[in-house]
C-alpha cells in the first residue's frame, strides 16, 4: 500500500511539471484541419551500399543486426523476351526449375530437404524482363546456404521428371485463361496499349511448351545466369567486409562461360489501338470490367513529375481523387475507380482509368469518368488540392526504405533498371522535383497527354446487358465510340488464336 501511495505521489507530481500545452480549443473540429510540421527525412545514398564484385555483379550490402537473419536476392538480366520464336513458356519454365529441379550434387528432393531443414526460403523465376533467385535463412546457416544458392544459380539440373511436372501445370493452368474476366481484360488491355506482335504479347500455348526441351532449358540457362548479369541485394545479419568476401568468391568461378551472353535492349516497337470502344462478350458475368487508355511516356520525361501529380488528383490519390469521388462517392457505381500514369522503364506505358461497375451502369459510370478526364484538361486543379498531393507523397517517401530489406531491394532495382547509372541523385532530388510542380505545371501535362477523343475503352461483361445502359441514364458505350462498338473475340485458352464468335 506505501508503494501504490508513493507511485500516485509521484505520478501527481510528474503531471505538475508537464505545462497544459494541449487545450480543448487547440484541437481542430475536423481532421482536415490538422497540421504538422514539414518531414524531415534524407534518403539512403546508393553509393554507400554499393559495391561492384571483381567476378562482375553489383551488389548492394546492408547490414541489419536487430534480427538474426539475412536476406539475398538475385536479380537476372533475362526475361521472356530473350525466347525464340515458338518457344513461348521456356523463360518461365526454367525459372521454376532453378530451385525445384535439383542443383549441384542434390536432387530435387535433397534440395528441398535441405533448404526445409535450414529452415530457409529459396524461391526463383524468370518473367517478362528479369529473372530472380532469393534466399532467406538464419544467419548462423549463411554458409551452408550460400553453397545452396550457387548450385541453383549456376549448376541446376533439370531433372527430367520436374520438367514434366512443371509442364502439366502449366498446361492446367492454361485451360482457365478465360475463366476470370479480370484475366482477360489485362490481357487484351496489353493488346490493344502494344499491338498484337509485341514481343509482351507473345503468350504461351501448348504447342509450344509442348516443344520445349531439356537442352533448351539447359541453353537458356548458359546463355544468360552468369555473373555479369547479375545484382545482387543482401540484407541482415551480417559483417559487411566478411559478406563481401563471400560474395566474390560465391559467384566468382563455376559458370560456364562457352555460351555465356549479354542480353540486347528489351524491344519498344510499340504499337496503340485506333480510338474507340472494345468488346470482349463475356455472358456469365454480372458486372462489366473496364479500362480506359491513353498513350504514355517513359520515367525520364521530363513532364514525369508533373504527370504524378496531376493523376495523383485525378485518379491516383483514393478517395480524394475526382473518378473516386465521382464514381463511388457521389454515384455509388462502382467500389473502386482509379487512374494510372506510370513511366515505363524500358518503353512507355499507358495511361488507365479503371473501375467495375454493374452490367447496366457501365457505359454511365465510363461517361462520368471521361468527363473527369476533360475538367482536368479544361480547368486548373485547386492549389490546395496540389499541396494535399504534394504533402501525401512526400509524407509517405520514406516508407520505400521503411527496412533495411526494402532498403537494399530498392536500391538494386534502381541499380538494375538504369536509373541510377542515368540519374544517382533521384531520390535525394525526387521531393524537390514534386514540391516545383505548379497548378499550370498539372493542367499542362493534361492538356499535352489526356486527349478524350483518343481513348481506347476497353470492356469486359456481359454485351447485351452493357449496350442496353441503364433505364436512368441515356448513355450508351457506343457514344464513348463514335456511335459504335468493336466486338474482340475470346481466345482460345491452348492456342491464342481468336474463337469465332
Amino acid at each position: 500500500m506505501k508503494t501504490l501511495h508513493s507511485l500516485i505521489l509521484n505520478l501527481a507530481l510528474a503531471a505538475s511539471l508537464v505545462p497544459a500545452v494541449v487545450r480543448a480549443a487547440d484541437i481542430p473540429d475536423r481532421p482536415e484541419k490538422l497540421s504538422f510540421p514539414p518531414l524531415k527525412y534524407e534518403p539512403p545514398a546508393p553509393e554507400k551500399f554499393r559495391v561492384q564484385l571483381k567476378s562482375g555483379p553489383v551488389v548492394y550490402v546492408v547490414p541489419d543486426r536487430e534480427r538474426p537473419l539475412v536476406n539475398i536476392s538475385v536479380t537476372v538480366r533475362v526475361g521472356e523476351y530473350l525466347e525464340p520464336a515458338g518457344k513461348q513458356g521456356l523463360a518461365e519454365l526454367t525459372g521454376w526449375l532453378l530451385t525445384h529441379g535439383g542443383a549441384g550434387t542434390n536432387s530435387a528432393g535433397q534440395l528441398e530437404e535441405k533448404v526445409a531443414f535450414l529452415g530457409a526460403e529459396l524461391n526463383s523465376s524468370i518473367g517478362e524482363n528479369q529473372g530472380s533467385v532469393s534466399l532467406n535463412l538464419l544467419s548462423k546457416d549463411l554458409d551452408a546456404g550460400l553453397g545452396l544458392l550457387r548450385d541453383v544459380v549456376y549448376a541446376p539440373r533439370f531433372e527430367d521428371d520436374k520438367i514434366t511436372l512443371r509442364k502439366q501445370q502449366i498446361l492446367q493452368a492454361m485451360q482457365q485463361r478465360n475463366d476470370d474476366s479480370s484475366g482477360i481484360e489485362n490481357r487484351e488491355a496489353d493488346i490493344l496499349a502494344f499491338g498484337e506482335n509485341f514481343w509482351a504479347n507473345r503468350y504461351s500455348t501448348s504447342n509450344s511448351i509442348a516443344s520445349i526441351t531439356r537442352k533448351e532449358i539447359e541453353m537458356f540457362h548458359y546463355q544468360w545466369l552468369w555473373p555479369k548479369n547479375l545484382v545482387i541485394a543482401v540484407s541482415g545479419d551480417f559483417d559487411r567486409a566478411e559478406m563481401i568476401a563471400k560474395l566474390e568468391k560465391l559467384f566468382g568461378t563455376g559458370f560456364v562461360t562457352a555460351y555465356a551472353m549479354s542480353p540486347p535492349p528489351i524491344p519498344t516497337n510499340t504499337v496503340f489501338a485506333t480510338p474507340g470502344v472494345y468488346l470482349v462478350n463475356k455472358p456469365d458475368v454480372n458486372q462489366g470490367r473496364v479500362s480506359m487508355m491513353l498513350p504514355g511516356i517513359s520515367r525520364y520525361n521530363p513532364d514525369y513529375y508533373a504527370v504524378i501529380m496531376m493523376n495523383d488528383i485525378l485518379g491516383g490519390g483514393g478517395f480524394t481523387s475526382h473518378i473516386m469521388s465521382r464514381v463511388r462517392s457521389d454515384e455509388g457505381l462502382a467500389y473502386d475507380a482509379h487512374s494510372i500514369f506510370p513511366g515505363g522503364v524500358y518503353y512507355p506505358l499507358t495511361f488507365e482509368a479503371g473501375f467495375q461497375s454493374k452490367s447496366r451502369t457501365v457505359a454511365y459510370a465510363a461517361t462520368l469518368v471521361r468527363e473527369e478526364i476533360e475538367k482536368m484538361v479544361a480547368q486548373p486543379v485547386k492549389a490546395e488540392e496540389l499541396s494535399e498531393a504534394k504533402r501525401a507523397f512526400i509524407d509517405s517517401f520514406p516508407r520505400n526504405f521503411a527496412t533495411k530489406d526494402q532498403t537494399a531491394a530498392v536500391l538494386a532495382r534502381e541499380e538494375f533498371t538504369g536509373r541510377y547509372a542515368h540519374d544517382p541523385k533521384f531520390f535525394a532530388e525526387l521531393r524537390s522535383r514534386i514540391n516545383a510542380v505548379t497548378t499550370n505545371d498539372v493542367q499542362r501535362v493534361a492538356k499535352k497527354y489526356l486527349k478524350p477523343d483518343q481513348l481506347v475503352i476497353l470492356v469486359v461483361g456481359n454485351k447485351d446487358e452493357i449496350l442496353l445502359g441503364h433505364p436512368n441514364h441515356p448513355e450508351k458505350l457506343t457514344d464513348l465510340g463514335g456511335g459504335k462498338s468493336t466486338e474482340l473475340p475470346l481466345r482460345d485458352p491452348m492456342t491464342m488464336q481468336p474463337m469465332a464468335k
